[in-house]
């Protein structure tokens, strides 16, 4: 039943978005709460979203713990996948800001950056949503990836 809820509350807010935002950032913003609810079920504990650092360099959509891991999560969503997997508009330049503001967060949250992971989530829009979701997407020096 809660499923059921939260599936309308967002939904709800989804409509209002579109009379206030562009059509990308409501497109964005749905990707976010269909991710946010996808990791819930994978069991992970979403503690953020969209994190900036003061220095405004990158932004974090999502921040759960899965497990004692600190996960950074990045979610590409297009409305359909005509133009390839969302995942792979990642480049090196926005690897590089998500890295940035994930030390940040780290470093003021008292984290060790050996327990922090970047994870990626695609999603399309279609008729019935399909989420993805690929751990350690994003190779951090040092960070949990790193370890052999």
């Amino acid at each position: 039943m809660w499923q059921w809820l939260l599936r309308g509350a967002d939904a709800a807010r989804h409509r209002a978005r579109r009379k206030l935002w562009t059509a990308d950032q409501t497109t964005g913003r749905r990707g976010e709460d269909l991710a946010h609810r996808f990791l819930q079920r994978q069991g992970m504990t979403v503690v953020a979203r969209n994190h900036r650092p003061p220095s405004g360099n990158g932004e974090i959509d999502l921040i759960a713990w899965d497990g004692d891991t600190l996960v950074f999560v990045e979610v590409k969503t297009r409305r359909s996948d005509e133009a390839g997997v969302p995942g792979r508009n990642v480049d090196r330049d926005k690897e590089t800001a998500l890295v940035s503001a994930g030390r940040h967060y780290a470093r003021q949250a008292g984290i060790p950056w050996e327990r922090v992971r970047f994870d990626l989530v695609s999603v399309v829009l279609a008729e019935r949503p399909a989420l993805a979701h690929r751990k350690d997407a994003i190779r951090a020096p040092g960070g949990y990836n790193s370890r052999s």
